[in-house]
């Protein structure tokens, strides 16, 4: 096929830090939609938030316990792996979005923009760092992680330019609603969006390489690669928590649990109300949950002293009560009235209690390596 150049989108994928890429961006923002920035802006459980934290104390990080390992590994981002990667080439196949089923076209739009927000978040909070910063190793590491998340954002976002749709991250930027974490929370939390992001690519990827007859849209063809991207972003996280022992023992481990429960339910409900995505890529969502808590589990040990129970027998019954209290809540919302009201608020208690029960699961503990770095294997 032909791909039509895109000059800006080229330069975006070569630009070597955040600023430039997001410069690039937004000199596409005329061509981009409200309907895709609406649909960002919100601010649900279920939906991508942006974060800002303690940068003062992110600051005051000092990575001497684990210098090795940290040199190493941004060695390896200033190396720049997937420079160049983040845009259209002949592998790009032709699109029929306007011959799509609209229920697969409705949840893939969905699935981008969502998928575009989460990216872009990163890219915000990194910057930032970079920004307020003056702890050079720190500040490097966030420029550079800033960086690569500022290219995918942009990628999706091509994507979806494609179906007539976009997403203007710099509204997002300055009108999205900002939560406040903790330093330790933002390591907890992103350390796992970081490394579920990888499982999820990766599980994709593989399914899709051995059944390339559902691969219904080309952007799948670039996950193999960007995997590295959020693996290396995962490493880093690991590392940051390694310097201080607390962040990882006593106490904070309810906390690490309590992210572990929160991140793996979100993404069960999330991914189940996506049921013709699914179907197109010829994937169970129960069975992609699965692996993808079990590819995450397993590399989580790099520096968790728990990992949660999966093949407990009240872990995938609980999920599944969990997913019907979430579409009852859902159906609630549109009936509207008192009755809406009253379904709502019962399934949202039902909803938690749900989550306690997923999070009273005993978890299981397990040695820690010396060094935390891994290498991608899936």
């Amino acid at each position: 096929m032909n791909v039509h150049a895109d000059p800006v989108a080229d330069k975006r994928a070569e630009a070597q830090t955040a600023e430039e890429g997001i410069a690039l961006q937004e000199e596409q923002a005329k061509y981009d939609s409200a309907f895709a920035t609406d649909v960002a802006m919100q601010n649900t459980l279920l939906t991508p938030r942006f974060y800002t934290t303690d940068f003062n104390e992110l600051d005051a990080i000092d990575v001497s316990p684990v210098r090795a390992d940290w040199d190493a590994l941004i060695a390896e981002m200033e190396a720049d792996p997937n420079k160049g990667h983040f845009k259209k080439t002949e592998a790009w196949d032709h699109v029929d979005w306007d011959g799509m089923d609209p229920a697969l076209k409705k949840e893939f739009i969905d699935f981008l923009i969502s998928s575009c927000t989460a990216e872009f978040s990163g890219c915000v909070l990194y910057k930032e760092m970079k920004r307020r910063g003056t702890n050079v190793d720190v500040t490097k590491l966030f420029q550079l992680m800033a960086r690569d998340e500022a290219r995918h954002a942009g990628f999706i976002n091509d994507a979806l330019r494609e179906a007539g749709v976009a997403v203007n991250l710099g509204f997002l930027t300055q009108k999205k609603k900002y939560t406040f974490f903790r330093p330790k929370f933002i390591y907890y939390a992103t350390y796992l969006s970081e490394k579920i992001g990888y499982a999820r690519y990766i599980t994709i990827f593989r399914h899709l390489e051995a059944h390339p007859e559902h691969r219904f849209h080309p952007i799948f063809k670039w996950f193999e690669e960007w995997c590295g991207d959020e693996f290396r972003h995962g490493e880093a996280f690991a590392l940051l928590m390694k310097t201080d022992p607390k962040l990882t023992s006593g106490a904070n481990v309810w906390w690490i649990k309590f992210f572990l429960t929160a991140v793996y339910a979100t993404m069960y409900v999330r991914d189940h109300q996506r049921p013709a995505f699914h179907e197109a890529l010829g994937v169970d969502p129960d069975w992609y949950a699965h692996e993808v808590f079990t590819k995450t589990s397993a590399l989580s040990e790099q520096i968790f002293p728990i990992t949660l129970d999966i093949e407990h027998p009240r872990w995938q019954r609980t999920l599944e009560t969990l997913h019907r209290a979430n579409v009852a809540i859902a159906d609630g919302k549109a009936t509207g009235g008192v009755a809406g009201k009253l379904k709502e608020l019962a399934n949202s208690a039902k909803a938690a209690w749900c989550f306690a029960a997923l999070y009273t699961i005993p978890a299981k503990r397990h040695d820690r390596p010396d060094s935390v770095r891994l290498e991608p294997v899936y």
